[in-house]
């Protein structure tokens, strides 16, 4: 039996499908190309934005049209917010909200009758080559605890949770042992990491470069706030890239306010400088929503000049 798999949307999707894979291959179910016939089509949907769902809705017929007699599975956000209007299409066999996805194989095999061949050992690293990418997304969170008024997906991903260090450590090993060189951390909301132990982002980063021999590693979206003590000192090791990625989503305080974001352009800035100070050319990146609901010229300008 071969399965595939489709994604839209974040870095968490990509590093949940990573984990997909190779649970599959361990049941012995062989790992098809994008342009290879498959048995069981998996496809993780995103809703972050409505042309996210029309992209997911489409992903969905086409794997049916590329794929006619396979068995469709389906997961990820809009499968969780919309599954009743994915129930009525005729493409979808199963459908796995977030909260069950952890189970996901689990539940495709037992729920379609569909039989794997003997358990066999998983390289870690053949899902991410044979999907032609070489940087390995890994999730360590899920969830938020907060509710911006533009943000559908704390209602996707549901309350906080995160995996104890010595869990991501040894996945990350797992990785650079099967060659994998470059690791990315992921989650809905970095800055909320919490070990059952107590220890936060900074102590996972830490344990990472001290207990594993990852040549690069990134940490992912980042919301400008709950940052950590100590996380700057950490990008004295030159394998951690000296890169974040911040959301702004704006350069108005009062557009902020109404987006229900947990601080100001000042505080924003004060963190690049802070970055900025420890690290010599850090790099951010960053999103912006343009046309927010209420936002006039004056408040576009002052996205502009902040930017």
């Amino acid at each position: 039996m071969r399965v595939q798999f489709h994604t839209l949307g974040c870095r968490l999707n990509e590093a949940e499908v990573e984990r997909w894979a190779a649970q599959f291959q361990r049941r012995g179910v062989a790992l098809a190309g994008a342009d290879e016939g498959a048995d069981l089509v998996v496809v993780n949907t995103c809703a972050v934005t409505q042309e996210a769902v029309r992209k997911s809705r489409h992903l969905l017929r086409r794997a049916r049209r590329v794929n006619p007699a396979a068995r469709l599975v389906v997961s990820g956000c809009y499968a969780t917010l919309e599954p009743g209007a994915l129930a009525d299409l005729a493409e979808v066999d199963l459908l796995v909200t977030n909260r069950d996805k952890d189970r996901l194989v689990e539940l495709a095999l037992a729920r379609l009758d569909l039989a794997g061949a003997a358990p066999t050992p998983a390289d870690v690293a053949a899902p991410l080559f044979a999907r032609g990418r070489q940087r390995a997304f890994v999730k360590v969170q899920d969830g938020c605890r907060h509710r911006c008024t533009f943000c559908i997906v704390n209602v996707a991903r549901g309350a906080e949770r995160s995996r104890p260090i010595a869990e991501v450590c040894a996945e990350v090993a797992g990785l650079v042992a099967a060659g994998v060189h470059e690791v990315v951390l992921t989650g809905v909301h970095l800055g909320g990491y919490a070990d059952a132990g107590g220890g936060d982002l900074a102590d996972l980063v830490r344990a990472l470069l001290a207990e594993t021999a990852v040549a690069r590693l990134r940490i992912g979206a980042l919301e400008p706030w709950d940052l950590p003590d100590g996380l700057w000192g950490l990008f004295a090791d030159p394998r951690l890239m000296p890169h974040l990625h911040l959301p702004l989503q704006s350069g108005s305080d009062r557009v902020l306010r109404r987006m229900a974001r947990r601080g100001t352009t000042g505080d924003y800035a004060r963190l690049v400088a802070a970055a900025r100070a420890a690290v010599p050319d850090f790099v951010v990146t960053t999103d912006i929503i343009a046309g927010f609901p209420g936002e006039d010229a004056a408040d576009w300008a002052a996205t502009m000049d902040f930017v």
